[in-house]
């Protein structure tokens, strides 16, 4: 995600200078075409080309909202993600206590040794899976050692890492210890265990949520014609353009270049931001930063835990959160 409140120039000219020099080049030929080669014939009457430019923009900008909507949905779903963390981290750690609070079940009441070892591996098991869910909206398996293995146990981690959807099966993992801390040592009674239970159940919700984006593309047809109908109005410009300014006088046809440069580009922006923001997971400029989200999440539940030595936060990249 960028963070700083206006692009760098750098930043604008890494994307723009592609079309602008393919319109500034292809504007040029018509108007050398037109005016020193003579193909008067060039010239198309400026009405319908204007009527395709507002349609264009109507079509544009309804794709752009539906673009926009992705991503801010991302964002909510990952937002939900930060909350429940917290939430699941402070049910871990004051319903698993060392009372025995199941009358069914006969057990001896936890020690300080079992509870730390418990709420630890409650704790961690979500930071693990918060970044499985990270690396499977990525398509970055190769990243599992750093990025998930550290917080669960060598064994788990080497059972979830080859299966086709690792958090599903780090949530599954949360929800038999739970059986576990209910059934067999009864340090969870059925209220408590309930809670919690309900809290992965959100969990699913909001992996659900980050999944349906992510294999759900934007509609194509939407995606496709958007693009053809830009580059179509952007073909038709000049010719619409350059007859309209000779009125004006000899030679005048050569402000068609700067002109229709200059609203081609504006147009394949505007496009070109609405297909970038289809996907809010692909790890690019303006997608949710969710390595950040995940560091945050860390610290937090770590922090929560009791511990000290902390990582740091992720800081920007050329004013890149990611």
């Amino acid at each position: 995600m960028y963070i700083r409140e206006n692009l760098r120039w750098r930043v604008i000219w890494k994307y723009a200078w592609p079309s602008l020099l393919f319109f500034t080049i292809y504007d040029i030929v018509v108007c050398y075409l037109y005016g020193p080669l003579g193909f008067r014939s060039l010239d198309i009457p400026w009405q319908p080309v204007g009527t395709l430019g507002v349609a264009v923009a109507f079509y544009v900008g309804f794709k752009n909202n539906g673009s926009y909507d992705r991503f801010w949905e991302g964002r909510k779903l990952w937002g939900g993600i930060v909350n429940y963390s917290r939430t699941w981290a402070i049910e871990a750690l004051e319903f698993v206590t060392s009372v025995v609070d199941a009358p069914d079940v006969q057990a001896s009441p936890a020690s300080a040794q079992e509870l730390t070892i418990r709420h630890r591996r409650l704790v961690y098991r979500q930071i693990a899976w918060i970044n499985a869910v990270r690396l499977n909206l990525r398509r970055q398996p190769e990243l599992w050692d750093e990025a998930v293995a550290p917080f669960l146990e060598p064994a788990e981690s080497e059972q979830m890492r080859g299966l086709s959807n690792p958090p599903t099966h780090i949530l599954r993992a949360q929800a038999a210890e739970m059986r576990v801390l209910r059934e067999s040592r009864g340090l969870l009674n059925d209220f408590q265990h309930v809670t919690m239970m309900r809290v992965i159940e959100e969990l699913f919700n909001l992996q659900g949520g980050c999944e349906r984006i992510k294999n759900t593309p934007f509609p194509r047809q939407y995606a496709y014609f958007s693009a053809v109908f830009v580059w179509l109005f952007a073909l038709l410009l000049p010719l619409g353009l350059i007859g309209e300014f000779e009125k004006m006088g000899p030679s005048h046809f050569w402000l068609t270049v700067p002109f229709s440069v200059l609203v081609s580009w504006v147009y394949y922006t505007i496009e070109w931001v609405g297909h970038h923001s289809e996907d809010p997971f692909e790890n690019e400029m303006n997608d949710v930063p969710m390595t950040a989200i995940c560091r945050n999440i860390e610290i937090d539940l770590r922090q929560l835990l009791g511990e000290t030595n902390m990582p740091s936060k992720i800081e920007p990249v050329n004013d890149i959160l990611y």
